[in-house]
């Protein structure tokens, strides 16, 4: 859910990474906070459970337009996968605005990306979302392993009926693709179910216009 922050004219979304634990959840979010200008983005912060960790950043999203004169923000989150974080991942999807599942290319992982969905949507029901209405993209991780699951057993496995990408964390491949495709979505719903109808916003207001959220990236 969209947040206003009227005092500093910002909107703030929420962007959450799921997906089976070592799936590149981290590995995504870390190769974004690198790339990204220091100058659009907040510290990236690591939040530490047994076994486990979630972390958050928040970055400023140039060209993405604005809304009278409100600048744009995400916040990306990691959230664990196990059953046994039932609570902390409830938690971290409250007023989720988007989603990246990340699943895991390596054979013996395939069932625990199938657990790791399961509870991943049992968490937005519990949030009052019906998971198949949610701004989402899958992203089939560690596509450089030579023993990588075919991507169309990856989507039967795992039911995919959004847009998926093949990516490889640690290098970046596919890692701003699939963030800039979900961030994209998510402005676009908020424009068509707020912009008509807010009270802050006149009939000429700004529209998206489909320009990459994440386009204030630091050079490699």
């Amino acid at each position: 859910m969209a947040v206003f922050h009227h005092d500093k004219r910002e909107i703030q979304f929420k962007i959450v990474y799921c997906g089976t634990p070592r799936s590149g959840k981290t590995t995504n979010l870390e190769y974004i906070y690198k790339k990204l200008d220091p100058h659009f983005r907040g510290n990236l912060v690591s939040i530490a459970t047994e076994g486990e960790r979630t972390i958050f950043f928040d970055f400023l999203a140039v060209n993405s337009g604005d809304v009278a004169g409100y600048t744009t923000k995400f916040q990306l989150y990691t959230v664990p996968g196990q059953e046994v974080y039932q609570q902390t991942r409830d938690t971290v999807l409250a007023g989720v605005d988007g989603v990246v599942f990340v699943a895991d290319s390596a054979p013996d992982r395939q069932e625990a990306n199938e657990v790791a969905l399961s509870n991943f949507r049992k968490s937005l029901i519990s949030n009052g979302y019906d998971p198949d209405k949610v701004p989402m993209a899958f992203q089939f991780n560690k596509r450089d392993l030579p023993d990588a699951v075919a991507p169309y057993e990856m989507d039967e496995s795992l039911e995919v009926c959004v847009p998926t990408f093949l990516s490889s964390a640690t290098s970046g491949y596919q890692v701003f693709a699939t963030l800039d495709f979900v961030s994209q979505i998510v402005l676009r719903q908020f424009h068509a179910s707020h912009v008509m109808r807010s009270e802050i916003v006149s009939d000429k207001g700004s529209r998206y216009t489909g320009a990459p959220a994440t386009a204030a990236v630091a050079s490699a």
